[in-house]
């Protein structure tokens, strides 16, 4: 069972979630009495350092992972009983400023929690002699990283940002800043992750099986994220460096995991260069990873328990929502087994009804529907399905304690082979292929029930293997909330470039490049009907991102609005 892991706020640190800017950056009371007697004890410090984590998995910021993620790309829909009428603006990409989903509060309400813990953690160190300055630089480190994770998911959403590293704790501060460019941003956030490793808690550091090592912004954790954003930059920016900074840091992950492995194992050795990899068998990985939690390839998760504080509502809301049904479905695009899905116009994902994914993330597959029930984080028998199952009335915890995982070890292997097949361009193209192949190669083969294997020459130049990764990451990370951002680092790849070191206003009057064709239809595949429509409102670079949110415009002058939506105001 899980333990109770991020302590709720005390008394006198009640984070708001309201609307306004300064309201939601309020932690606790303006009182400055209550402040200076809060920040005492190693005690206080745990105690916000808990509430960051846990504002993190509050459920505004779930919901927006999911939303934001996967809900936005070709993965997913609305149940037709659903109607949210929020969420159909976003299918039809009629977005407008006042929808909920472009509020952005619940990840600066992270980002604050997190400046104020670095800003008097050192206070603390000179009044309690067990905090010591050690202890700091530990806290610190999480809190930097952390931050940098909710800009990382701000950058990739809205693009352009206000960036701060300033406590924000009494309603006399102003918080009225302007946006940044999303180089500047992501420079910050690099920075800051590059200083956190210096003193983070390495990896394994806690013991096998402790939640510890997946739940907290490890040296794991940190050097997954820095790959992911040097990933982002590098496809934003066509940088090769930037891509091979992002190969080297999955190397270390890699490295490090092997490591622990070798030490629960008495020093064990591998026969062969994929053992280093140690993922779990096929059949057990969707229980393993999904089910338990905390797996051994895990890297980085969410950790939630089933109470009411502390249950994931939004995974229950969305995939669950009840014995019969949740409120958000596979597309039809998991429907059926096409031998085309590795091409750039496939009509589905799955490749072979071999392949174990096919029958345990979906329910009932195989048939006419068209509304597809989401198994994957949902259902977490042992049970491995090798033909469609249907779902059942069966029991879940009331709050719902599934973990919400942000990164994984085939996400950073695929993230890996996405590098490569990029440095192919410039670096040795064929062995830039093989390798990215072959890591391909490893993730599929851990899911097929027959051992069936991809076919190398079927993905010789550097434009179909692309689309072989892009496909790949589709079958292993459905639902996970990457595929939306997978989708627009394609778009970025195949568009002409406006400069990220520049905002998208000064950008704007006719210079902003056009999405590709390639990624719009990729989009429009969820569509029973009206993709046209969607095609024809996403046009230029712009409207990849969310418009800011009304609210936060009115309350901060120095807010532009997105140039996609302006005239929606």
């Amino acid at each position: 069972m899980k333990k109770i892991i991020y302590n709720i706020l005390g008394a006198a640190a009640v984070i708001l979630m309201a609307g306004s800017c300064n309201d939601y950056l309020t932690i606790y009371p303006s009182d400055k009495t209550v402040e200076e007697d809060f920040w005492q004890s190693k005690s206080d410090v745990e105690s916000m350092v808990g509430g960051a984590y846990k504002a993190l998995i509050a459920t505004n910021a779930q919901r927006r992972m999911i939303i934001w993620g996967s809900y936005r790309s070709d993965e997913m829909n609305q149940r037709s009983t659903y109607n949210n009428t929020e969420l159909e603006y976003i299918t039809s990409a009629n977005i407008l400023p006042d929808n909920y989903f472009c509020d952005w509060s619940s990840f600066y309400s992270v980002i604050n929690n997190c400046n104020i813990v670095i800003k008097h953690a050192a206070d603390v160190v000179e009044k309690d002699p067990s905090f010591t300055e050690s202890d700091r630089q530990v806290v610190c480190s999480q809190m930097k990283a952390l931050r940098a994770l909710c800009y990382f998911y701000l950058v990739r959403t809205f693009r352009d940002v206000p960036y701060s590293e300033e406590a924000f704790e009494s309603d006399e501060q102003q918080l009225v800043m302007s946006q940044a460019a999303p180089d500047s941003v992501l420079q910050r956030c690099i920075d800051n992750l590059e200083e956190a490793s210096q003193y983070a808690i390495k990896s394994g550091t806690y013991g096998s099986g402790d939640w510890r090592n997946y739940g907290l912004m490890t040296s794991d954790a940190i050097n997954a994220l820095l790959a992911d954003i040097y990933l982002w930059r590098a496809s934003v920016n066509d940088s090769y460096n930037d891509y091979q900074q992002c190969v080297n840091y999955i190397d270390k992950v890699i490295n490090a995991k092997n490591i622990v492995w070798q030490n629960e194992n008495n020093n064990a050795t591998e026969t062969s260069e994929n053992d280093t990899l140690h993922l779990i068998d096929g059949d057990r990985a969707m229980y393993e990873i999904f089910g338990k939690g905390n797996s051994s390839e895990s890297i980085l998760e969410l950790q939630y328990q089933a109470t009411s504080n502390n249950g994931n509502y939004p995974l229950y809301e969305y995939y669950y929502g009840s014995s019969s049904q949740g409120n958000l479905m596979a597309t039809k695009l998991f429907n059926q087994v096409d031998a085309n899905a590795n091409t750039a116009n496939g009509a589905y994902f799955f490749t072979s009804n071999n392949d174990y994914r096919y029958y345990n993330d979906v329910y009932g597959v195989g048939g006419t529907k068209t509304e597809l029930s989401i198994r994957k984080m949902v259902d977490k028998s042992e049970t491995v399905a090798t033909s469609a199952v249907s779902k059942g009335d069966y029991t879940r915890d009331s709050y719902y304690d599934t973990n919400w995982i942000i990164y994984r070890l085939t996400d950073l292997m695929l993230m890996k082979a996405e590098a490569l097949t990029q440095m192919a361009y410039v670096a040795d193209s064929s062995q830039c292929l093989s390798q990215a192949f072959n890591i391909v190669n490893t993730v599929y083969q851990r899911s097929q029930r027959n051992s069936q294997s991809l076919n190398y020459s079927n993905f010789s130049s550097i434009e179909q293997m692309e689309i072989l990764v892009l496909t790949e990451r589709a079958r292993e990370l459905c639902f996970e909330g990457k595929r939306w951002y997978d989708l627009v680092r394609y778009a970025y790849r195949h568009m002409e470039k406006a400069p990220a070191y520049s905002t998208i206003l000064a950008n704007y009057g006719g210079t902003l490049p056009y999405i590709p064709e390639e990624m719009k239809n990729m989009v429009v595949r969820k569509y029973n009907t009206g993709g046209n429509l969607f095609t024809a409102r996403m046009k230029t670079e712009a409207h990849l991102y969310f418009p800011i949110y009304q609210s936060e415009i009115k309350a901060n002058e120095l807010l532009k609005q997105n140039p996609a939506y302006a005239t929606e105001e």
